[in-house]
């Protein structure tokens, strides 16, 4: 009897979570779907966008049921991961901070903060972000930070921020005399604090692509980090072994680009009808679904190796890059203007191209680039 209820409630949860799949892609389609170039420049119509998505309690995937969240399995997850970027890659790139923010508060043993945020993420009623990418940079660290009493002295720059002006908070990541990392909660405004610490914003970076999540960079001069504000401490090294465990990750955004791509080369063809523009998507149609289903089996533990999953994530890259430039190619000389459709997916492709990179994964980008050219020289 019990094996046989916990087959109910598997079911029941697997109902609930293709439910939560069709609710986005019903949004999506429908109401993002349509002003996707005016939300990749206008912080408004991302606002918006992000609020259709905490009315359907859709920002907290990875938070356990418990606090709130969805609660969603691994390939759920990575469904949604597909789903955002066919439609807007800026709500994609905007949403998954606020996602991975959410993610980290789960592993906390800080239990005020997750009673503190937690509840509140799904809908939207508290928005976080996260700075911690500049620590998978090698050398001199760029955010130091120093154990002080009660807390953390707090020095650097973040180089890249991304949400100003959408999140209230964000995670940042420091890393510690003896290189271990302390990963904390920060307002995401300017403060100045009582013992003299300060935080500062730059004006948002004018980007290539997806200017309206406003990135900026933020500097920290002798900013005070209590231990009440602590999510994690992590040890040296760490986001290395993370970036090795999760190198599939990012690649699950080129995938919904490389439908977005694909999307347009098809609704060109129903205008030109062109019989190479149909033979040119049921190839790259074709590919995508042969990627998709590798990438989703790859994900179970001890599926495949590091190189074997890198080898997915550099082939999920390429494949967005060729689907990109034939949209473009297509598209002919109206690919040019800066809103049609096929200039914001070939310029987010660029974005999702160099998302969460690491030096091998750009080794492996450019090798399998450099492979292709002398392949088909």
């Amino acid at each position: 009897m019990i094996v046989e209820n916990q087959g109910v409630v598997d079911q029941n949860n697997s109902d609930e979570q293709q439910g939560l799949l069709e609710i986005a892609d019903s949004y999506l389609r429908k109401s993002v779907a349509p002003v996707a170039s005016e939300i990749d420049d206008n912080t408004a119509a991302l606002k918006e966008a992000l609020q259709g998505m905490s009315d359907r309690s859709l920002l907290a995937l990875q938070v356990p049921k418990v606090w709130g969240g969805a609660g969603v399995s691994e390939l759920t997850l990575r469904s949604f991961q597909q789903l955002v970027p066919r439609y807007s890659g800026a709500l994609a790139f905007l949403q998954t901070q606020h996602q991975s923010a959410g993610g980290l508060l789960t592993k906390t043993d800080n239990e005020s903060l997750k009673w503190q945020y937690l509840p509140y993420m799904s809908q939207g009623k508290v928005l976080v972000g996260i700075g911690f990418s500049h620590l998978r940079r090698q050398g001199n660290p760029i955010i130091k930070a120093i154990p002080v009493a009660g807390g953390y002295q707090i020095e650097g720059t973040v180089p890249w921020l991304t949400g100003f002006g959408y999140f209230q908070h964000f995670i940042l990541g420091a890393t510690l005399p003896d290189g271990r990392a302390v990963y904390g909660m920060l307002p995401f405004i300017e403060t100045v604090q009582q013992t003299g610490g300060a935080i500062a914003f730059s004006e948002p970076m004018k980007l290539g692509a997806m200017s309206s999540t406003n990135t900026v960079t933020a500097k920290l001069t002798h900013w005070f980090l209590p231990k009440e504000h602590v999510v994690l401490i992590r040890s040296a090294g760490a986001i290395h072994e993370s970036d090795k465990k999760n190198v599939l990750h990012h690649g699950f955004h080129c995938l919904g680009n490389t439908r977005a791509a694909l999307d347009i080369i098809e609704a060109t063809y129903q205008t030109k009808q062109l019989p190479f523009i149909k033979h040119g998507f049921d190839a790259f149609n074709e590919e995508l679904n042969r990627c998709q289903l590798a990438m989703m089996a790859a994900l179970a533990p001890d599926s495949q190796t590091w190189e074997e999953r890198l080898k997915l994530r550099t082939w999920a890259i390429n494949l967005a890059q060729r689907c990109a430039t034939a949209a473009v190619t297509v598209s002919s000389g109206a690919a040019n203007y800066r809103h049609h459709v096929a200039q914001r997916v070939y310029r987010e492709a660029l974005v999702f191209t160099v998302s969460g990179q690491t030096t091998a994964l750009m080794e492996a980008t450019l090798a399998q680039l450099v492979n292709y050219s002398i392949a088909n020289g």
